[in-house]
């Protein structure tokens, strides 16, 4: 994807649409479209990857190896959602696998690339950090939801 045609699909993107076009265009200097066919591990729990990914059509699932339960699914993605924000963390060790559960397109974005990004233009800096913790909000607001699905469910079947 030619850098103009990836500047207009991050500016329609719910995790970047309210970045200014300073952000967007430093975005989609650096970044790289990537598709993954359904069924494919875009990364896995316990590796190393150094980009963030930002879901530009398609469904991912994050997954967690549970000792008990083999894997289970934590989380449903779709256009605009992230992948892999501990990338910026710095070792970048993946926390859960996400696997492409239909034909998936993502934009990857060198960590690196962004935190150097924030460091020269702390503007800009400031404008992605406020959208990802925006976005890690919204996860961890799913992830307890989930919690008292499952804590739920386990109250509901009493005690063994």
């Amino acid at each position: 994807m030619d850098r103009q045609k990836l500047r207009a699909t991050l500016g329609e993107l719910a995790f970047s649409a309210e970045l200014s076009n300073e952000v967007l265009e430093a975005i989609a200097a650096i970044a790289q479209t990537m598709a993954y066919p359904a069924g494919a591990t875009i990364f896995r729990e316990g590796s190393i990857d150094r980009n963030l990914y930002l879901i530009a059509g398609g469904r991912v699932v994050l997954e967690m190896h549970v000792p008990g339960r083999d894997r289970v699914r934590l989380l449903s993605l779709g256009p605009g959602d992230m992948l892999a924000w501990s990338s910026l963390l710095g070792e970048g060790c993946m926390t859960a696998s996400a696997v492409a559960v239909e034909p998936t397109d993502v934009i990857a974005i060198p960590a690196q690339a962004i935190l150097d990004l924030c460091a020269a233009h702390p503007q800009s800096g400031y404008e992605l950090m406020q959208r990802m913790s925006l976005a890690l909000a919204k996860r961890l607001l799913a992830t307890r939801l989930q919690l008292l699905d499952l804590f739920a469910a386990d109250a509901a079947l009493g005690p063994e």
